[in-house]
């Protein structure tokens, strides 16, 4: 007969019992452990269901750290033997951030299905795209069945509507099997409100700091050593029981830790640990709006020593570029030399002001010995797209301002040949037509009201005049799931022969892949031609951002005269006699356009 250990830490309680088919079971604390209960319990096993009553009430709460939810966040915990999945791959050792692009992906709206399988079935789309890591948004039970994964209550346990543990390894297993790596969000600044039971067992949250999410997270009050166990091992466990590459942390900038040694630091280094064991590639990437790069300053120089971080700021210089819009934090953006900035210096705000914030912000990037690839950029993402009221991509926000969709094809040439690690947002690669929305699906009907209640108020306050979509709407989850069909319309089908064709370029030419920032120059006009040209070794990146055609000059490199290796136009000619027989050679640009030089 078996027998399964259970665990858990609860500080406050008398006495703790481990509920299992109808039975009861005392557990004993453990010495040397302070707060932690322990019992072994002969039957139990992979698949039994189980829950934890404090000081003898008669209330049994899931396991903090429950593995499986196949009832939902409210129902009980149920064991899950890591061992008994049967993985294929056994000779997969990783593949390393530097030099690899990223592809966002949501499941529950990446395919109709909405589930783990089903996207794996995708994946040769993104194999024969050109990527390299696929980054899952957080998969972690959270309540109802579709959601973003932000209020996720359940951290250890995959949601099951998705596929649960056992559907979540097979996606990564054959990830891994096409050579794609998996990296996955995760949330360590708050917990969501509904199912979440953290409260009752421990200190797992403080009312020191806030949030404008949630009860902020224990890690620097007292009682926060367990808890910043709790997220190290959360976060290890996701690495070693689901073979992840990595993960991305959400909204650091939301995590207070005023102790000597921050959580970031301390999972930085647990991480390192866990990679030098496995033998293989793992990495750390922050989302961050503090644009301090601490985040990813190695430990030995006095940073955090995470991989990587978004570069927000690179996202809102291009998309006020593309798009002509200034409000909110676009105020700040949208010349030409704040795109230049962003492109050379990562940072636009690095110490400047900010309008938007009413202060100074930031501090700068050491250019000469930061590498480019610690930098994520990205034209889309899901919030860039989804925290808009109606949850419009960039295409149709071109459309609806009157402005070509052939800037699409000039973002994503600035983006796939730029000096940072790229990302794109599922879809962005066919220009989808379908919007991403906010949406939501909690089952507690005050807070389902009190949630599209409050995003229409937000929108109103901004002086959005539209339809704000109710997040509660099944509809409103429905409109945005990706249109498979798409890719196969001659519109379509074209800008995903150009994103294809750019990331070909940038996997054969070295230049694109160069870690210095140095390595990257950019001149521009931004008068009544709008122009700039990027220029990354022996390639050129020539863009006309307005509608009057423009002649570039293209100085010669290495004695040869430039040859025309993409062109966003048929109309875009190079001539070499322009500017006399020196080699140099000029580039005609219709309005709109891109063209890409060798």
């Amino acid at each position: 007969m078996s027998t399964w250990s259970f665990e858990v830490w609860a500080p406050s309680a008398a006495g703790v019992d481990v509920v299992t088919g109808g039975a009861r079971h005392a557990m004993a604390p453990q010495e040397g452990r302070p707060g932690w209960w322990r019992a072994d319990v002969p039957g139990a096993g992979h698949g039994t269901r189980y829950a934890f009553a404090l000081d003898g009430s008669d209330e049994a709460l899931p396991d903090p750290r429950s593995p499986w939810q196949p009832d939902g966040v409210h129902g009980q915990s149920r064991v899950y033997d890591h061992d008994r999945f049967a993985w294929t791959d056994q000779h997969w050792h990783g593949r390393p951030l530097p030099g690899s692009v990223l592809y966002e992906m949501h499941v529950g709206t990446f395919t109709p299905e909405g589930t783990f399988d089903a996207a794996a079935e995708r994946l040769d789309h993104l194999v024969a795209l050109g990527i390299d890591v696929v980054e899952l948004l957080p998969v972690a039970a959270f309540p109802g069945r579709h959601g973003w994964g932000y209020d996720g209550v359940h951290l250890w346990a995959p949601h099951e509507p998705y596929g649960g543990p056992d559907g979540l390894k097979r996606f990564v297993d054959a990830a891994h099997a096409r050579g794609l790596a998996v990296v996955l969000d995760v949330v360590y600044n708050h917990l969501g409100p509904d199912g979440n039971r953290l409260a009752g067992y421990g200190p797992y949250f403080t009312d020191a700091y806030t949030t404008p999410w949630g009860d902020a997270v224990n890690f620097d009050q007292e009682g926060s050593d367990e808890v910043r166990a709790f997220v190290v091992e959360n976060a290890l466990m996701w690495l070693r029981d689901y073979h992840f590459d990595g993960l991305r942390i959400d909204a650091v900038h939301a995590i207070a830790d005023h102790g000597a040694v921050h959580i970031l630091e301390e999972l930085s280094r647990s991480v390192a640990g866990l990679s030098a064991h496995l033998g293989r590639h793992l990495f750390l990437i922050a989302e961050s709006d503090l644009n301090d790069p601490r985040l990813v300053t190695p430990r030995e120089a006095g940073g955090y020593g995470l991989d990587a971080q978004w570069s927000d700021d690179f996202h809102h210089a291009l998309h006020a570029a593309l798009t002509g819009e200034r409000q909110g934090y676009y105020c700040d953006f949208g010349s030409l030399e704040t795109l230049k900035k962003a492109l050379t210096k990562v940072f636009v705000h690095d110490g400047t002001y900010s309008t938007y914030r009413g202060r100074r912000h930031g501090r700068p990037v050491n250019v000469q010995e930061t590498p480019a690839h610690r930098f994520l950029g990205f034209l889309q993402n899901h919030d860039q797209v989804g925290n808009r009221a109606a949850g419009e991509r960039i295409g149709a926000i071109l459309a609806s301002s009157g402005r070509p969709p052939s800037l699409l094809k000039a973002g994503a040439a600035l983006l796939l040949l730029g000096p940072f690690t790229p990302m794109l947002f599922m879809g962005e690669e066919w220009g989808a037509s379908t919007p991403w929305c906010y949406f939501t699906d909690h089952r507690d009907p005050e807070l389902g009201r009190a949630v599209s209640e409050g995003r229409r108020r937000e929108f109103g306050r901004h002086g959005w005049s539209g339809e704000v979509p109710d997040p509660q709407d099944p509809e409103t989850c429905r409109r945005s799931v990706l249109d498979w069909s798409e890719p196969d319309r001659p519109y379509h089908r074209d800008l995903l022969e150009w994103h294809r064709a750019l990331l070909a370029l940038r996997r054969s030419r070295p230049e694109l892949n160069d870690p210095r920032l140095t390595a990257t120059d950019v001149e521009y006009g931004d008068g009544e031609a709008r122009w700039l040209i990027m220029r990354r070794g022996g390639v050129r990146v020539a863009v006309n951002l307005g509608s009057p055609p423009v002649v570039l000059p293209v100085p010669a490199h290495g004695g040869a005269p430039p040859r025309l290796l993409l062109a966003s136009d048929p109309a875009i000619r190079v001539d070499d006699d322009t500017l006399g027989g020196s080699g140099s050679a000029s580039v005609g640009l219709p309005g709109a356009s891109v063209a890409v030089l060798a």
